[in-house]
């Protein structure tokens, strides 16, 4: 039995001090998913902020005009990774 979980990874960048921003949505993932997913801060340059879960893009701020709510993000991952689970109050 395998004991792989999927790879949650933030691309963020330095240039723009998104660091903390980066591990905001780390933390918001982690305590919705604390056993089921890794998260990977990975750090860029050139106004990079992108979310992908095992290289599958699911968030870029560039193509989107914003940054990401973390409901959408929680929605996104729940779909990849257990479709029926309910997430209370992120699903409403």
């Amino acid at each position: 039995m395998s004991d792989a979980r999927p790879t949650v990874r933030i691309h963020y960048c330095t240039q723009c001090r998104w660091l903390t921003r980066a591990a905001w949505v780390a933390q918001e993932l982690l305590t919705t998913f604390p056993t089921q997913i890794d998260v990977l801060l990975a750090p860029g340059t050139g106004g990079v902020f992108e979310i992908s879960i095992d290289g599958e893009l699911l968030f870029s701020r560039k193509d989107a005009g914003r940054f990401p709510e973390p409901k959408e993000l929680k929605q996104a991952i729940r779909d990849r990774i257990d479709p029926d689970r309910d997430l209370g109050h992120s699903d409403r």
